[in-house]
């Protein structure tokens, strides 16, 4: 019973685990233990392993073994080869230029994957970061939330007082409690959305969905705020991995249709041979002279004499994929514009929002103030004062939304650019 008890209290410590990140220590975990960049990272291993399937070696391959055979009558070749005790063989090829474009085709396609991998990269620091907003936009939120609660509370209390002394109508009272029960209510769906935006980052993160993750509330400075638009839309047509990974799998494909037209070209092949010869299989009854030890070194020319038109079919679909291609990297080349235009756009309306929420913020709190004061000097009532209270709490609420809508706009032009990465990690 004792050990389930401390088995019990053990999974409820473990689950109970919670880690305060900030957002860089979040980006900076995510990029190395997320399960999607792992996967990728996997894909661009076995995509790097390819290249040794298809390329030729530096050294020969060589064939050892023997052709041992009963012969009755004329030695025939058993195998392609003569009967013999041993033999040896080696083959290295000189010129096949299918074999060499399909070298250089996975070559590219590992280039590819290396690029799907770095877009896939950027996509999970993106998500990361805007998950990691979210969850802090929405602790800030509750935090606010729960002191505007309490204000809430106190001016319930103020204006039932009034309502027993007959200075408010019933009905203010009862709009008062309204009041205080969406509040309430507000603070708990705060509280679940908390939860599971924590559950969604920790899976992002590669951690269990058990343990709790806590933004450090920190000051961090504007993302991305010092580059030019110009500037930025170019670097995001240039470095954006994904059309990089499209224009890489193009020129696969490219060399995927020389490849199948080059089976008709001539292919050339070292060849060097040994072959250890017995007696016993007739050589002398046959030929005119006997040699034990034989060798021979030459090469091995062929000539496809007709076309293969499954070779032909499969140039032709190379090419249709190489069109296709070259229209999906056009478009995605103007939606990375548009995409960064429309993402500059959306920063630049935050910054002016954020600008006019501040000085929204700096009149409610000098409005607290004012009230505090002619409140300690009898001239205002505390429900006044609880009031301004909850209207600067708005205030504070509405200016973290513009930060968060700030920072959010310029990840996502930097995430466009292929920036996002080096920028958070400056």
């Amino acid at each position: 019973m004792r050990h389930i008890l401390l088995l019990a209290l053990l999974t409820l410590s473990l689950s109970a685990e919670t880690r305060t990140l900030t957002l860089r220590q979040a980006v900076d975990l995510a990029l190395e233990q997320n399960p999607d960049l792992m996967l990728a990272r996997l894909d661009q291993q076995k995509s790097a392993l390819s290249v040794n399937l298809v390329a030729e070696p530096l050294l020969p391959r060589v064939y050892a073994g023997s052709g041992l055979a009963y012969t009755y009558g004329f030695p025939v070749s058993l195998d392609g080869s003569a009967p013999s005790i041993f033999q040896a063989r080696a083959e290295r090829s000189i010129y096949n230029a299918s074999a060499r474009l399909a070298t250089a085709q996975a070559r590219e396609q590992v280039r590819g994957a290396a690029m799907g991998a770095e877009s896939i990269k950027e996509e999970v620091a993106l998500r990361t970061a805007v998950l990691f907003l979210d969850l802090e936009r929405t602790v800030r939120s509750r935090s606010l939330l729960q002191h505007q609660v309490e204000s809430l509370a106190r001016i319930e209390a103020a204006v039932r007082l009034r309502v027993a002394e007959g200075r408010e109508l019933p009905i203010e009272g009862k709009r008062a409690a309204v009041n205080l029960a969406r509040a309430r209510q507000r603070l708990s769906a705060l509280g679940g959305s908390a939860a599971s935006l924590s559950r969604s980052l920790s899976q992002t993160l590669g951690l269990p969905a058990a343990i709790t993750i806590e933004p450090a509330m920190e000051e961090r400075t504007a993302l991305g705020a010092a580059i030019a638009e110009n500037e930025l839309i170019q670097e995001s047509v240039r470095g954006n991995a994904e059309l990089r990974r499209l224009e890489s799998d193009l020129k696969a494909q490219a060399l995927a249709a020389r490849m199948n037209r080059a089976k008709r070209l001539p292919s050339v092949n070292l060849i060097a041979q040994y072959s250890l010869l017995g007696k016993f299989n007739n050589y002398e009854d046959f030929f005119r002279r006997f040699q034990r030890h034989n060798a021979q070194i030459g090469a091995s020319i062929m000539f496809p004499l007709f076309a293969n038109p499954q070779d032909e079919a499969a140039a032709s679909q190379a090419d249709i994929e190489v069109r296709k291609l070259r229209i999906q990297a056009e478009s995605l080349r103007a939606r990375i514009e548009a995409g960064t235009r429309e993402s500059l756009r959306k920063a630049a309306d935050a910054e002016a929002y954020q600008e006019v929420a501040k000085l929204d913020l700096e009149v409610a709190r000098e409005q607290v103030s004012i009230l505090l004061s002619l409140t300690e000097e009898g001239r205002a009532s505390t429900l006044q004062l609880e009031e301004a209270r909850v209207a600067e709490q708005e205030k504070w609420s509405a200016y973290h939304q513009a930060l968060y809508e700030v920072e959010r706009a310029r990840l996502e032009a930097l995430r466009h650019s292929g920036q996002l990465i080096a920028t958070m990690r400056r």
